[in-house]
């Protein structure tokens, strides 16, 4: 389940996730820390908020929402910080292009598990795929449907049509064949199950 302090969705996940009745361990929570909230101390306490509004005692993967410019090494602290103390399962980034990742690998050993993108069969963003995998970074595209301002693309509709498919299915399969982790947004039952039925 991905979620961010800025979605103002945490406390509905939190009781989204005690009412499912799974275990803890079947399900993998990420939120991130906002932009205001960037910092040494102020992510500690971000971090701390967000744990209280989940209701859980730690999370799946934190990530720092964006790149602010003069925070990151410290945001990125405390992120080490609260893995280190089992806050954080996982630490990571998201919307960090290539030049922000190296500024982040130079001033610390740890690296990011994860760097959320925005990734589509209309936004490729190959180079900075390539960087992430090639130091042990996983991808995760966020937006794979282009906000679904293109799913009457006719070159998207061409293929959904060949396979039997619908054009939402042949983007996720894209992205998924580019060894992305994949997470389609949606608030629909039956758009959830067909963006999950992509085999």
């Amino acid at each position: 389940i991905d979620t961010a302090a800025i979605y103002g969705n945490e406390e509905d996940v939190g009781a989204a996730v005690a009412e499912s009745g799974l275990p803890r361990q079947d399900i993998f929570v990420v939120t991130k820390v906002w932009n205001g909230d960037q910092g040494y101390d102020t992510t500690l306490k971000a971090c701390e908020a967000s744990l209280k509004k989940l209701k859980l005692d730690f999370l799946d993967l934190y990530l720092v929402h964006w790149p602010v410019s003069g925070l990151r090494q410290e945001t990125w602290r405390a992120l080490v910080k609260l893995a280190e103390q089992g806050l954080c399962r996982s630490i990571g980034v998201s919307n960090f292009t290539v030049r922000h990742l190296d500024e982040l690998l130079t001033g610390s050993p740890v690296v990011p598990a994860a760097n959320q993108i925005e990734f589509s069969p209309f936004l490729n963003r190959a180079a900075l795929k390539e960087y992430c995998q090639s130091r042990g970074i996983v991808v995760e595209a966020y937006s794979p449907l282009a906000r679904s301002r293109k799913l009457d693309d006719p070159r998207l509709v061409g293929v959904a049509n060949k396979y039997g498919k619908t054009p939402a299915q042949v983007a996720i399969r894209w992205a998924l064949q580019h060894d992305l982790v994949v997470i389609p947004k949606s608030v629909r039952k039956e758009r959830i199950v067909e963006n999950a039925a992509v085999f």
